[in-house]
């Protein structure tokens, strides 16, 4: 039985947006562990234009040339001002705009809620492949992976903040018709999930935080200097996006000792336009770490079924934390996957897939 993938599709082609595809490729189930890549099947392939509203503004020239995006949402309203003459009050923040993701769809039986897999701070939706294709085929839902604005291949934006973010796939989930949805969050991923789940429950069907929670922690202390390391990498006299690569994993070794954190940087050095850049947005990062780092102070609570999945090896999330994660998530529970650090599904993907499953049940 064949499944279907789907994403929106923008060719490399210099800076700016070119007319979009979408696209429907089918998947063959496969019993290899490492999971395949989809085939085409002869006569099943489709194509078709989506259409777009003259109103609409054109793409923020911020956005690199490389994007696949979804555009949702209309203008945030003005910030509203004191008159003149007045005491002066404070400003009404606008709500958050949302910006244009890049995600992949892998279609299932639609009676059973979506798998939404987000990613944490330096990645993309590409750390999930393997374990999204392999939940694809072992449960038969519907998985979608997401790249986070500034991240990926979605939209630039200077908004970093959860809020932000939040709104994103508030808009994005629902025009998919994946709601409710399974949210399940990785470190940066997984404080957005939890926002979302605390702000619009009726999104959420479940919810599963995967190595963080709400407290704050020091583990996350090197993140400015792996901004510091990417940013001071002087790419301009490569030729090759190889020795591109290379010549950047030289340079952060001396700040990185990690290879798996290296190697998970580096999957952000793409070639656009003859140059060699990294595709998240370090000024946008840089700038709101502090935000990324920390979690929105809430006061109202999520009542669906919540799981805190931790890495053994981890100091993210750790037991202590559960009294203040028992107040936002009352129905919480806590597991440990022995043997992983803190990129759980990439260290343990087996046993993080069967932790999945079991709460699924």
């Amino acid at each position: 039985m064949l499944r279907w993938t789907r994403a929106w599709t923008a060719p490399y082609r210099g800076i700016g947006l070119s007319n979009s595809s979408f696209s429907r490729l089918p998947i063959a189930p496969s019993s290899s562990q490492g999971g395949t890549e989809p085939r085409s099947v002869k006569g099943v392939r489709w194509e078709a234009v989506p259409r777009s509203s003259p109103r609409d503004p054109p793409p923020p020239r911020v956005c690199p040339s490389w994007l696949r995006f979804l555009r949702l949402g209309p203008p945030s309203p003005r910030p509203l001002a004191s008159p003149a003459g007045s005491d002066t009050s404070p400003t009404l923040v606008p709500p958050a705009r949302p910006v244009r993701l890049s995600y992949k769809l892998l279609d299932g039986e639609a009676a059973s809620p979506a798998l939404v897999f987000l990613h944490g701070l330096f990645g993309s939706k590409t750390n999930f492949n393997f374990v999204a294709k392999t939940l694809a085929q072992q449960t038969g839902r519907r998985v979608l992976t997401v790249d986070a604005r500034n991240h990926g291949e979605s939209s630039h934006s200077p908004d970093m903040s959860y809020e932000a973010m939040s709104k994103d796939l508030q808009d994005l989930l629902p025009h998919l018709g994946l709601v409710p949805c399974v949210l399940i969050g990785h470190s940066m991923g997984g404080r957005t999930a939890m926002l979302l789940a605390l702000q619009r429950p009726e999104l959420v069907e479940r919810l599963i935080a995967v190595d963080i929670s709400q407290v704050e922690t020091t583990s996350s202390s090197n993140f400015p200097n792996y901004i510091a390391a990417m940013r001071a990498v002087d790419m301009a006299n490569e030729a090759s996006l190889s020795g591109a690569r290379k010549l950047a994993d030289e340079r952060l070794r001396s700040v990185i000792q990690s290879a798996s954190i290296r190697q998970l940087l580096l999957t952000n050095l793409v070639e656009v336009d003859g140059r060699f850049v990294w595709r998240l947005n370090l000024d946008a990062l840089a700038q709101h770490l502090d935000k990324i780092l920390d979690f929105p102070a809430r006061q109202e609570t999520y009542s669906g079924p919540t799981l805190f999945l931790r890495g053994g090896n981890s100091q993210f999330l750790l037991p202590s934390h559960y009294p203040e994660i028992r107040r936002l998530f009352p129905r919480a529970q806590m597991q440990t996957v022995p043997n992983a650090g803190h990129w759980v599904h990439s260290d343990r993907p087996q046993d993080f897939m069967a932790a999945v499953q079991s709460f699924l049940a």
